[in-house]
């Protein structure tokens, strides 16, 4: 097991959940009133994190932050089982610090359970098509020889992704989990935890014959 690389996993979960939920509570505070420019700012500081933490840590463990993204890379024979066990584990685990880091910075308790109900099938469909579209960013980045831009094209992504999915976003189980210990601005109540996450690995599995059949073998 490579020790580097989960503590890279570990740290840059932790400093991404910190991100999403820091710049929430955040954006509640200095734009109260405003829902819209709450959810830009947070897009905004999500995406700018994931950009920073990814071009830290690519070269350690390959910047994953997220087990759907690790789960798409078991599929493709990137990584063994062990590993992957092992980044998911370092994952759920830096993401639940993370959220709690966040909380405590501005003062609220360091685990809160969110009571903010996201729930529909349509939002279900949005967590499966975000997480479906993150995963093939990102292999379609990689098998197309431009892994060195990886960052920008996730970033650009859920920034996008922000706005165009209903979910906004999560297309994460770690992220997912974690987010359900704040009652703030990024919460999700624990009760629709489950369903999000089924939708965000099936979507995460479907993307892998998908970027198959786009790219049958690595154009470099």
């Amino acid at each position: 097991m490579n020790q580097r690389a989960l503590l890279a996993e570990f740290v840059g979960t932790a400093a991404l959940l910190a991100g999403v939920v820091g710049s929430g509570i955040m954006a509640e505070r200095l734009s109260p009133s405003d829902v819209g420019l709450q959810l830009l700012q947070n897009a905004i500081a999500t995406a700018a994190v994931l950009v920073a933490l990814i071009l830290a840590l690519q070269k350690a463990s390959g910047a994953h932050f997220n087990p759907a993204v690790t789960l798409a890379a078991r599929l493709s024979n990137e990584l063994s089982t062990r590993a992957a066990l092992g980044y998911i584990a370092a994952q759920f685990i830096g993401a639940v610090l993370g959220v709690s880091l966040a909380n405590l910075m501005f003062e609220l308790p360091a685990v809160e359970l969110s009571t903010k109900v996201r729930s529909g099938p349509h939002l279900l469909l949005a967590e499966f098509l975000a997480t479906l579209g993150l995963v093939g960013v990102i292999q379609g980045v990689v098998r197309s020889g431009r892994a060195h831009l990886a960052a920008y094209a996730v970033g650009a992504y859920i920034a996008g992704a922000y706005y165009f999915t209903s979910s906004t976003s999560f297309a994460n189980p770690a992220v997912t989990v974690a987010r359900a210990l704040t009652d703030t601005f990024a919460g999700i109540a624990p009760s629709n935890v489950p369903a999000f996450i089924a939708a965000q690995l099936v979507g995460a599995a479907a993307a892998v014959p998908l970027l198959r059949r786009i790219y049958p073998c690595d154009e470099g």
